[in-house]
């Protein structure tokens, strides 16, 4: 038998779940399908929350064929199958599973028929589609992005489950006590499919095992206990080659950033949960530096070392060394002023223009260098007081110019920014003089 979440598929828009940002009255998907002028569309979102609901709904709502492919799984001659179904009937509506998967022969062989009209595309991915489809795929198409399910939407798909007689649950006579269905929704994650597939194995191993124990089925109660014997943990919504990944590292390093230590560590617990530890450590590097960096030297040198002690040691102990960074990375005084200072430099190498080394600075280690004028007149630091002396170091047009901002949020950065100024001051007294002189 075919799994709940397939056998209640919606046949038109008025059974879909949600998303009535875009199949609600008036909205733009059924303004398209009652003005019967369907286009090519993408839907964007994370698994279980209506994409193929959608496209089953508008292929149901109207009077073409409707055929599914997967980008990565199925062949260019499946595609063609369908593209000469909708050469004989006008046209097919065709739903393109994994769409950012599509390879360019596969492409090619789709662009003409999307201009034509042959083939209506609906792509599903669960993808950035202005990351992860190709700009000749995105420019032919509408993309809409589905919002992830409430609970109430999520309960609403329950109900209609349970009551339908024919292709849902409704002849077994059930009912969910109320922290059943709390279970079941959280564990679910969003992902209605994982929902009522779940909803399913939990009504029929329910039901299973009381008919081996010769109890009473004709009504069937499950409670919070049955259903979480009956459900998976909870997977996470999360590709360490997706969007998500993206989105995921992002909240980690802003809640670090913003000083925000429970979100940090809520984040850096999902991190964990995938099990993506390079991610982990090679992000928890960078907020270091470019974070909380002259703000807190030690403290980055401290996170160096857990990230180090989480790399030998693994997952999950790994955990323990993490968060001791985490929560110092959070409490920390912050500063970017090397990133800024670093930034401020490149800007000036990409769009400056670029003038010579000054010759004082060139290498000397070869015959002939001297003849060349290159470090003839470069003046040994070491063999002055403080070991320091002013001269050139950048090049001609770009003498007087400023990088570094450092902010003074600690005491060390303030000793930073105090021997920034001082020596900026020095050099530029230094080189006046020397040029009067």
């Amino acid at each position: 038998m075919q799994p709940l979440a397939y056998r209640m598929r919606p046949t038109n828009l008025d059974e879909v779940v949600g998303q009535q940002h875009l199949v609600g009255p008036g909205k733009i998907i059924r303004r398209m399908v009652e003005a019967k002028l369907l286009s090519s569309i993408i839907l964007y979102g994370p698994p279980g929350i209506g994409k193929t609901s959608i496209a089953s709904a508008i292929a149901g709502s109207t009077k073409y064929a409707f055929r599914k492919l997967n980008a990565a799984t199925d062949s260019k001659k499946d595609l063609q199958i369908v593209a000469e179904e909708g050469k004989m009937s006008g046209t097919v509506i065709l739903l393109l599973d994994e769409i950012h998967r599509l390879d360019k022969i596969k492409q090619d062989f789709l662009l003409p028929l999307l201009e034509s009209g042959q083939i209506i595309l609906i792509g599903a991915t669960t993808e950035n589609p202005y990351i992860s489809i190709s700009p000749a795929i995105r420019s032919r198409c509408q993309i809409f992005e589905l919002q992830r399910l409430a609970e109430a939407d999520v309960s609403k798909a329950i109900n209609r489950a349970l009551l339908d007689k024919d292709k849902g649950l409704g002849k077994y006579n059930i009912e969910l006590t109320d922290d059943a269905r709390k279970i079941l929704i959280e564990k679910g994650n969003g992902d209605l499919r994982s929902t009522l597939n779940g909803l399913e194995l939990a009504v029929v191993s329910t039901k299973q095992e009381l008919e081996n124990a010769g109890k009473e089925t004709s009504k069937i109660t499950i409670s919070k206990t049955e259903m979480a014997d009956s459900l998976q943990m909870k997977s996470q919504d999360y590709d360490s080659h997706g969007d998500s990944h993206y989105d995921l590292i992002s909240a980690f390093q802003k809640s670090i950033r913003g000083s925000d230590t429970d979100a940090a560590l809520y984040y850096l617990a999902q991190l964990c949960e995938s099990g993506d530890l390079i991610s982990i450590c090679r992000r928890l590097t960078v907020i270091a530096y470019e974070d909380i960096g002259l703000a807190n030297p030690p403290a980055c040198q401290r996170a160096i070392t857990a990230i180090q002690a989480s790399q030998t040691i693994g997952l999950p102990e790994a955990r323990i060394a993490l968060a001791n960074a985490v929560i110092e990375l959070c409490l920390s005084p912050k500063s970017n002023s090397a990133i800024t200072a670093i930034d401020k430099a490149i800007d000036d190498v990409r769009n400056k223009k670029n003038d010579p080394i000054p010759n004082s600075l060139k290498d000397a280690h070869y015959l002939g260098a001297k003849k060349l004028n290159h470090g003839v007149s470069y003046i040994y630091p070491h063999s002055y007081p403080n070991d320091w002396i002013p001269q050139q170091y950048l090049p001609t047009n770009l003498v007087g110019s400023s990088y570094f901002n450092p902010k003074g949020n600690s005491k060390f950065e303030q000793a930073l920014k105090n021997q920034y100024h001082s020596l900026k001051k020095m050099q530029s007294d230094g080189l006046r003089k020397n040029s009067h002189g």
